[in-house]
């Protein structure tokens, strides 16, 4: 299933497009949906069709949203780091989430960098989970793009202020149920700048997949349903690059990831 959160005459709602119309479910966003309801529940829904809906961000209140760095093998290589026997966590928090087809509006003047990535939405309550539990407990995944600010990012040894603007983080447009995408069977993660493809690679590559970063978070802190973890990005980021590249104002940043659907967030700065 593909489900969402969409915008309406009415106002917005969570939604499942069934078919090729969105029809909606009862609460206002995915977020509440899945706190109070398992995902296989939107199977049958009995609300009405959406005709006018566009999608927005799929999940605007998360609980938590924890990030995996390095976890690419080429990203790894390309920061001049070893393969890491433990995952690389950094959290974010809601307010740095935006929409699939947002400006991404920043300050003038920073150094902005794409960071093409998968996400998973959690679907179950996991504390201290094992591999299979963790498994079980996906609810689906999305698409994501951690645009990092590199210059405050390296101010410190910690990367939390670089990772932590407001509406920095486009998300969605859908989430598509984790019995309809196996990252496990390898899915293209795409990064586009101005239609220049600037990163691909394949889940299939991960260090560390999807089920082992829900075991290994949930040993230390407890995930809920509509909670958020980005599994990392792919090489090809600007930062790595001789000489770097980074974001102007007017950019066009295309993420992708086929079998669940494409941002496009255009970079504005402001003052």
């Amino acid at each position: 299933m593909r489900l969402g959160t969409v915008r309406h005459a009415a106002g917005t709602t969570a939604a499942v497009f069934q078919g090729d119309v969105w029809r909606a479910l009862p609460a206002p966003d995915l977020s509440a949906f899945l706190a109070t309801a398992p995902p296989d529940r939107a199977a049958d829904p009995d609300g009405q069709v959406l005709h006018d809906a566009v999608p927005v961000l799929p999940l605007p209140a998360p609980g938590k949203v924890i990030c995996c760095g390095l976890n690419y093998a080429d990203h790894i290589r390309e920061t001049g780091r070893e393969l890491p026997e433990f995952p690389t966590l950094f959290a974010k928090y809601a307010d740095t989430l935006t929409g699939p087809h947002d400006d991404v509006v920043l300050p003038s003047g920073l150094q902005l960098d794409w960071e093409a990535e998968l996400a998973v939405v959690v679907g179950a309550t996991l504390r201290g989970a094992d591999r299979a539990t963790a498994l079980a407990g996906i609810a689906g995944y999305t698409v994501a793009n951690d645009i990092s600010v590199r210059d405050w990012q390296y101010r410190t040894l910690q990367w939390f202020q670089g990772k932590a603007w407001d509406a920095s983080c486009p998300v969605g447009p859908v989430v598509v149920t984790a019995d309809e995408f196996d990252p496990a069977a390898g899915a293209a993660v795409i990064c586009r700048v101005n239609g220049e493809e600037t990163q691909r690679d394949s889940t299939k590559t991960l260090v560390f997949d999807a089920a082992e970063l829900l075991a290994y978070v949930s040993a230390f802190t407890v995930l809920r349903p509509g909670d958020l973890v980005l599994t990392g990005t792919p090489g090809g980021v600007g930062a790595a690059r001789q000489p770097q590249r980074f974001l102007a104002d007017g950019d066009l940043v295309e993420t992708e990831i086929p079998g669940i659907g494409t941002l496009r967030n255009t970079v504005r700065f402001a003052g």
